[in-house]
């Protein structure tokens, strides 16, 4: 596969192999028959990086080959959404004659989303002076004359400049109401805006009927906690990065959800305030003990849960786990169904053409 020449013919086959992948791994705890959600098949991801190669007068984008490390020229990305695909040769053919914007630029980022805003950040080897800022402002005017509602960011060591923001404002349709997400530039967002749907929409299935309150660990910008806030009472959710906590405050109030309290801890942390070994003054005016959490969600990094997260998480009825990596799952699986066991099991084909795997499980306490 080439950046420029995506294997459609081949994807039913491929989701076929992981899906089976899947299973398999599954086997020793007992999983019913996974649930399949698929990716489009081009198009799908909302966000791109891009080395700039510079050569005599012309300059272009490039990626490297995972396995050959060989520099591949791209001037069309399928992988990414249309609206980044309209934007890079316009940007390239902008960037070729202008001398100050394109002097020492490194890379390009593109953040985009389904609403058709967009953020462009260019990364430099050099300091951003005030002829810079006035090369990109005229840049982004002319985009945005163009018909692009663009936000443009310009970074080099030890600065960031945005002229105006570094966000964008995602809509996304999630099971019959339109949720804002606020997202910004170089913080973790889901990459396949239509995976993320159909990831939203089945965790809000999973837990219909719950009763009492939900905890989330690493909540991210609130992209579950925001879907899932209609099948509880309350929803108490955890996140350390301070971006993310402060767009996750914003879409809070952008979607008007009353029932959503965001804490920034970690995972490990909010556990030690649970268990009784810290106290913590983020947590002031907060009383753990008034909610009655019978529901846990978990999204953790690649690692999975930590040994003490893990024990405390067994402590609820329902368990609903989202992992992007299914061999610390499998890790984590195996103590988790000590105590309960699987009822649900989804695939999400968040990024196809990869060997990588988006999985959900709910499990329940076994009786």
């Amino acid at each position: 596969m080439t950046p420029e020449n995506l294997p459609i013919e081949q994807y039913d086959d491929l989701l076929a192999e992981k899906t089976e992948r899947l299973r398999q791994m599954m086997v020793p705890f007992t999983a019913p028959e996974p649930e399949v959600f698929r990716s489009p098949e081009s198009h799908y991801r909302m966000r791109a990086e891009f080395r700039m190669w510079h050569e005599g007068d012309d300059l272009y984008h490039i990626m490297f080959d995972q396995q050959t490390k060989q520099r591949v020229r791209v001037d069309q990305f399928p992988v990414a959404s249309a609206l980044i695909n309209r934007l890079m040769p316009i940007l390239i053919d902008a960037l070729r004659n202008d001398v100050i914007l394109r002097h020492k630029l490194f890379q390009i980022d593109y953040l985009s989303t389904m609403s058709g805003e967009v953020v462009v950040t260019f990364i430099y080897h050099k300091a951003l002076d005030d002829a810079w800022q006035q090369q990109a402002r005229a840049l982004r005017d002319t985009l945005r004359a163009q018909g692009f509602a663009l936000q443009l960011i310009g970074r080099a060591t030890k600065t960031k400049i945005c002229l105006d923001r570094d966000y964008v404002d995602e809509r996304l349709p999630v099971a019959g109401r339109e949720i804002i997400y606020r997202q910004v530039a170089n913080s973790f967002t889901q990459p396949n805006a239509a995976i993320n749907i159909q990831m939203l929409e089945w965790a809000l299935k999973a837990t219909a009927g719950s009763k009492g309150d939900l905890l989330e660990l690493y909540c991210g910008n609130g992209n579950f906690s925001l879907a899932l806030a209609r099948n509880f009472n309350r929803v108490l959710a955890t996140e350390i990065a301070k971006p993310s906590v402060a767009a996750a405050q914003f879409n809070i109030a952008a979607n008007q959800i009353d029932n959503v309290q965001i804490i920034r801890m970690s995972a490990e942390e909010f556990t030690q305030a649970l268990q009784g070994q810290r106290e913590f003054t983020r947590l002031q005016g907060i009383d753990l003990s008034e909610y009655q959490c019978d529901t846990i969600f978990v999204d953790p990094p690649r690692s999975g849960l930590d040994d003490q997260t893990l024990s405390m998480v067994q402590g609820y009825s329902h368990i609903l786990y989202i992992s992007c990596n299914p061999e610390t799952l499998c890790n984590n699986l195996t103590q988790l169904t000590t105590t309960h066991r699987i009822t649900r099991l989804a695939l999400f084909d968040q990024f196809p053409y990869t060997h990588h795997i988006e999985c959900g499980v709910l499990l329940e306490k076994k009786a």
